[in-house]
């Protein structure tokens, strides 16, 4: 019975666990050479910011249809990607289980990891057909997690995902994949609501308000207030980095810069309003008011520098977006 591990392939958690999970597979596999960060703003990822009404930590990934929002980051690559994802609950699923199941371990043996959602996402990086298992890593323990063939896409949630990468295969100019990748901000930043019909969950700029009213009424899961406010730290201090190496491209752009930097700026003092107890990792209610008025400050900031982008866009012709196919247009189902 055949099996295989790639042993080089490490997932780290630092950001998203989506970047995460992309960048340890496409660097393992010599598909993207550069740091986390670029990674994260070139794909559009460290833009996204979600916050459900009462802070839940399922807040930091439910940022969209994931088929829908991967889709457009990896084509910002130009790579070629197979993704697949629904509800388990489907009477098909078991057919699209057994399917993935089989493509999975083609991209293993061609050398390249997958994404999968366990949840959060992580890596399949290897598997044994003795004893029908993949090797799952988390990036939070060195320990490989072990997925049952018959229980591949089964989880404590009721959505399974899985997504294989190929080559390369088109070359993008570097200004291109920036200027898309700001595009994407904008997107996000405008779209409040990702996951209609549902309004329990915002997007963007309507995020901040979600996040702050949270904070204000006092009634919101301790642990996922410390989850969201974590990652928002860490996309925001990915996209600093990110504008700090395309600047002097285009003026306005350099701008937007700058307001990431203010932003930058008040994280440590934001930071500071989080507390270490003996229940674990808190909001310290006394700062409270403080780190409100710090997002309010951040949230401002964010705007301007939105606005910054979308004088930089309507610099450029937008076939992807101003173009209508023949065929017309549709909203997702």
């Amino acid at each position: 019975m055949p099996s295989m591990l790639l042993e080089r392939l490490t997932m780290k958690r630092e950001s998203k666990s989506y970047i995460d999970s992309l960048h340890a597979i496409l660097t393992d596999a010599h598909l993207f050479d550069g740091p986390k960060y670029r990674l994260s703003g070139l794909t559009g990822m460290a833009f996204k910011f979600t916050v459900h009404e009462r802070l839940l930590p399922l807040s930091v990934t439910a940022y969209g249809q994931w088929t829908a929002e991967h889709k457009p980051a990896i084509d910002n690559l130009g790579l070629f990607t197979v993704m697949d994802a629904g509800r388990t609950r489907h009477p098909t699923f078991r057919h699209y289980q057994q399917d993935a199941v089989n493509w999975v371990k083609g991209s293993l043996e061609q050398g390249i990891g997958v994404i999968y959602w366990l949840p959060e996402f992580g890596v399949i990086s290897g598997y044994d057909d003795e004893d029908r298992v993949f090797f799952v890593q988390d990036g939070r323990s060195t320990e490989p997690q072990i997925v049952l063939y018959d229980n591949f896409g089964i989880n404590f949630t009721e959505f399974w995902y899985c997504q294989i990468l190929g080559d390369k295969k088109v070359d993008i100019p570097y200004e291109a994949m920036l200027l898309e990748s700001l595009r994407l901000a904008i997107s996000d930043w405008d779209t409040p609501y990702k996951t209609l019909p549902n309004k329990d969950i915002a997007s963007g700029k309507l995020a901040y308000d979600f996040l702050i009213s949270a904070l204000n009424k006092g009634d919101y899961d301790e642990g996922g207030a410390v989850y969201i406010l974590d990652s928002y730290f860490h996309s925001r201090k990915e996209i600093n980095a990110y504008l700090h190496e395309a600047c002097g491209i285009w003026p306005k752009l350099d701008d937007a810069s700058a307001c990431y930097d203010q932003l930058a700026e008040a994280i440590p003092d934001m930071k500071r309003c989080i507390a270490t107890t003996k229940e674990g990792r808190k909001i310290n209610r006394a700062q409270c008011s403080n780190l409100i008025k710090r997002l309010a400050e951040a949230q401002l900031l964010e705007d301007q520098a939105v606005g910054l982008f979308r004088e930089v866009s309507r610099t450029y012709p937008d076939l992807k977006r101003s173009i209508v196919p023949r065929w017309g247009t549709h909203t997702p189902k």
